[in-house]
């Protein structure tokens, strides 16, 4: 072993009698040996040795130490904040990528599994080993399929499809003779079979043709004794409509929409509602929408969805009940009473004729020519009259030569007035909404007849009545009422959710017949 003392190394080893052999080293070595440090580097090292690279900062506070171990703590947090998570990294060179044609030549050159997305059907280019053909065989028939795009024509997919022009047009005729061209809808899928060519330089014969000419009927040619033979064949179609029911919820939009219902027969439910009430207001969320669409259903299994029907609501007290009908050439929405839809923008004040319009007129009781500043309307005594639109009575008594006059105020500078009445109703200061009775037909004033003399004014100033339009009413009658109910009891009897399959009404029929 080794051991120090002061005045070099010094090796002892034991011996076998117990004795003691040492081998000293002096302070003066062999030449070759490396000198003994110097006092100066030895000093740094003793001081190094004493340095204390962690200073308590709770002790011997402001001593040179002390802000030492403070500058040290300082460093090393810096350094972690500096290089924790959160901050922008430095930029680094990285190998850029592909661009997307050259990764999918890389794609196509390489070996991978399907599952790992290699493409099918890419192949290396060709290599010297490779002899192209002289000529290749000709192939019996080809099948192929096309599709007629938005605006295109039939006879000019035919001649993109290889038929040549003068059979594509013979085609198309006869095709026509059975569906107008224009009823084929853009998208529709013609399965074609062309036969073989005589030449290559000439165009391959139609052997067989097939495609769907209508959501009811579909179309096929076959070549028969040198001549195509075109057969059609009806598809059954089930016209049962769609009823859709559900609670309102957060939203009626949304809530039809979840039920399944299409965004336009919702858009046009909506519509139909907000004529006779506020969607946002008189609406709520435990109330139960109701929807009937048109919806026609192939064997096939294809499905085509019309327009809405029927849109109902219910509130618990009241129920909504509106059916789409067509009356007098125009369709619009009719209650289930057959009161149909309010148009314009006043009402009619009174049920009658038009006897004298706006502008000047020869008196019948003056004698001379003056204008007249209001319309007079025809009708019986004491029938009732009621206000064009809501507002505030300004005026209720007798007013000259129009007898007993009323005149309401319906904000924005326009007001209305109502001559003649037998009896006065409205009271001055009362509000009044369209359609309220404010008084009857008479004859008082400067009048020869029983008839209600109606006027409008704009800012102070007279204007012709005529110019605004009234509100109207469509009301069903006789026949025509008992259609409407027919129907409407027809639909109401729909169940809700999808409509019964052809196959299930087939199975249901075997069944019971077995």
């Amino acid at each position: 072993m080794y051991l120090r003392n002061e005045t070099g190394l010094n090796m002892a080893g034991g011996g076998s009698g117990g004795g003691a052999a040492t081998l000293s080293f002096g302070q003066a070595l062999p030449v070759g040996r490396r000198a003994p440090l110097r006092p100066a580097l030895a000093g740094w090292r003793e001081r190094l040795a004493d340095l204390d690279l962690v200073v308590d900062l709770g002790a011997r506070i402001g001593t040179r130490d002390w802000w030492r171990g403070l500058a040290t703590c300082t460093l090393l947090c810096g350094g972690m904040i500096a290089t924790a998570p959160g901050f922008t990294p430095l930029p680094g060179a990285s190998a850029p990528t592909l661009p997307q044609a050259q990764w999918q030549e890389a794609r196509a050159l390489g070996f991978a599994p399907l599952a790992l997305g290699a493409d099918t059907g890419r192949r290396m280019a060709a290599t010297d080993a490779v002899e192209p053909l002289v000529d290749t065989p000709e192939r019996p028939s080809i099948d192929l399929t096309a599709t007629i795009g938005q605006g295109d024509g039939f006879v000019r997919v035919l001649e993109r499809a290889g038929v040549a022009p003068a059979e594509a047009r013979t085609v198309a005729d006869r095709v026509a003779a059975v569906v107008p061209l224009a009823a084929i809808r853009p998208g529709t899928r013609i399965e074609l079979t062309l036969g073989r060519r005589p030449g290559r330089a000439m165009a391959r014969p139609l052997d067989a043709i097939a495609f769907r000419a209508r959501f009811d009927l579909r179309l096929t040619a076959a070549r028969e004794n040198g001549a195509l033979a075109f057969h059609a064949v009806p598809i059954a179609v089930d016209d049962t409509p769609l009823r859709i029911q559900g609670r309102v919820g957060a939203g009626l939009y949304v809530a039809a929409r979840a039920a399944g219902a299409p965004a336009g027969a919702v858009a046009a439910y909506i519509r139909a509602l907000s004529a006779r009430m506020s969607i946002g207001r008189d609406i709520a969320a435990d109330d139960r929408f109701d929807l009937i669409i048109a919806q026609r259903r192939a064997e096939t299994g294809e499905v085509e969805t019309g327009d809405l029907l029927y849109a109902g609501l219910d509130q618990g007290r009241r129920q909504t009940r509106l059916l789409k009908w067509t009356s007098g050439g125009q369709s619009q929405f009719f209650e289930a009473s057959g009161v149909g839809e309010r148009r314009g923008a006043m009402t009619q004040p009174v049920v009658g004729h038009q006897t004298s319009g706006f502008g000047l007129r020869r008196h019948p009781l003056l004698g001379f020519t003056r204008f007249h500043k209001g319309i007079d309307f025809g009708a019986a005594y004491g029938a009732p009259i009621v206000a064009a639109s809501a507002g505030i009575v300004s005026y209720s008594g007798w007013h000259g030569g129009h007898g007993n006059y009323v005149m309401i105020q319906h904000g924005g500078g326009i007001a209305t007035a109502y001559g003649h009445m037998s009896r006065l109703i409205a009271r001055a200061g009362a509000r009044v909404a369209q359609g309220q009775l404010i008084g009857y037909v008479g004859s008082t004033g400067l009048s020869t007849g029983p008839h209600l003399h109606y006027e409008v004014w704009k800012n102070g100033v007279a204007i012709n009545p005529a110019s605004i339009r009234f509100t109207t009413t469509s009301q069903l009658a006789g026949r025509d009422l008992a259609n409407f109910r027919a129907t409407l009891a027809r639909l109401l009897a729909v169940r809700p959710g999808a409509p019964v399959t052809l196959a299930a009404k087939v199975a249901a029929a075997t069944k019971t017949a077995s």
